[in-house]
């Protein structure tokens, strides 16, 4: 008669079962963790990421070291529209980024007399101004643009504090490709929680 042939499952030691332990950790482990890795990188470039308010220029609506999330997905399906706070890339290529509102569109013209801005001829409503603070300080520079057209595929962005911004009455219109998202949730400090107008 001939033999089978068969498998003896190996009894299983408490040093094998150390091995196995520790290898099972680790292998676990890294299942988790890189594709939470994966998965926040996917978030952090193409669909939101968190970042911190720095300097004045956009007081009294948002303030130094005030932390908001910029949205990108928006401006992939849908151009700017006017009184967006948008976060830019620096022109000047620099990594720094700016948080700006959108003022004038593609194609229109923008000036500013005595601080207030106007579109295409007409005076721009802005309610969310700090207007008592507006152009107190006579400094034509600040207070004062000839018209000026904004180009295809461009935005002409300002700070909401009009005398400490530095903005495209300075830097010019901004490109769309320099658009980093929509600032959309401001999440710290707490008392400052909502989205973003």
């Amino acid at each position: 008669m001939q033999d089978e042939a068969s498998l003896t499952p190996e009894q299983p030691t408490e040093k094998n079962e150390q091995q196995r332990g520790g290898t099972n950790w680790l292998r676990e482990t890294l299942e988790t963790l890189i594709p939470a890795v994966l998965l926040a990188l996917v978030i952090n470039l193409f669909l939101a990421q968190a970042t911190r308010v720095e300097g004045q220029s956009m007081e009294p609506n948002l303030h130094t070291d005030q932390r908001i999330v910029v949205e990108k997905l928006t401006y992939r399906f849908q151009s700017p529209e006017r009184g967006d706070i948008v976060v830019l890339k620096s022109l000047d290529g620099s990594r720094e980024l700016l948080i700006k509102r959108v003022i004038a569109l593609p194609g229109e013209t923008v000036e500013v007399h005595g601080g207030e801005v106007w579109i295409n001829g007409q005076p721009l409503d802005e309610p969310y101004l700090d207007v008592d603070g507006l152009c107190q300080v006579p400094q034509m520079s600040l207070c004062e643009m000839s018209s000026r057209t904004v180009p295809e595929g461009h935005i002409f962005v300002m700070g909401d504090n009009r005398e400490h911004s530095n903005d495209s009455r300075a830097f010019g219109a901004v490109p769309f490709e320099n658009i980093v998202g929509h600032a959309w949730l401001s999440y710290w400090p707490p008392e400052k929680i909502g989205i973003v107008h």
